[in-house]
């Protein structure tokens, strides 16, 4: 890489969980826009793979987002080399299915740090880089899911909801600095996170299934549209305005059904 490749007018983006499904999209998406990326990911092999085949100067740094202090790690790994962040892609995250007093509290405390902690950790340590230089953004990959209990599911909805309301303020919060701060909320997708989470027989994993391709690009889209929020496809957006207008005792038992 050359001092021009690595300083702030590059606008290099940084996705996370980027070794497949909607990570890997995302990757692809922003290189459709001249984007130069690192990419980060446990799975190294996949990761070079993947910068093999783009057509943008791409760094590679494995990490481990679930252990201590791999957030911080990573930030520190990407300064070391230069490169100055203009986009952060929060999209790492996995599920469990089962009972909240049945699944293994270590693995449960292992999504949370995955899904919540170091998405905010990074945001935390990227977003006042972007405040200011006066632009850049962030986008975090939350779910439809986050506009309802889940019961069977319970850790996994609690944590894109957390996702999806600190998106939101954060949106409020930079907008007047210039910086956008995107939540994208896909609904069933067809990725390796049905086979992580065990939801492959779950009756929304039945029916209307996106591609990851089809939620990285609209996701894309709308982060460089300035949007908040953005729901792929209509029938998703057509399940958060019913799960918002459903009183809670009802958006529960349907979650039930659907997560059954």
């Amino acid at each position: 890489m050359t001092a021009g490749q690595t300083g702030p007018d590059a606008r290099w983006t940084l996705v996370t969980g980027a070794s497949s499904g909607i990570g890997a999209e995302l990757a692809r998406a922003f290189a459709g826009e001249g984007r130069p990326l690192v990419l980060t990911a446990r799975r190294s092999e996949r990761l070079e793979a993947l910068a093999g085949e783009l057509p943008v100067p791409t760094v590679v740094v494995p990490a481990d987002l679930a252990a201590p202090g791999g957030a911080e790690g990573l930030v520190a790994a990407i300064e070391a080399r230069g490169v100055v962040l203009h986009t952060l892609v929060n999209n790492a995250g996995f599920g469990l299915r089962g009972r909240f007093a049945d699944l293994p509290a270590r693995d449960q405390a292992e999504m949370v740090a995955v899904n919540v902690a170091a998405p905010t950790i990074l945001a935390r340590l990227v977003l006042p880089g972007l405040i200011a230089r006066g632009g850049g953004g962030i986008l975090n990959v939350a779910s439809v899911v986050g506009y309802l209990p889940g019961p069977n599911m319970a850790a996994y909805y609690a944590t894109k909801a957390y996702l999806l309301n600190l998106s939101e303020a954060l949106y409020e919060e930079a907008r007047p600095h210039g910086v956008v701060v995107t939540t994208v909320c896909p609904g069933a997708t067809a990725t390796e996170f049905s086979q992580r989470a065990d939801v492959g027989g779950a009756k929304r994993f039945t029916g209307n299934v996106m591609s990851p391709e089809a939620v990285a690009r609209a996701a894309v889209a709308g982060h460089l549209a300035g949007r908040a929020v953005v729901i792929p496809g209509a029938a998703n957006r057509a399940a958060v305005i019913a799960a918002r207008l459903m009183p809670r005792w009802l958006s529960r038992k349907v979650a039930a059904r659907l997560q059954g």
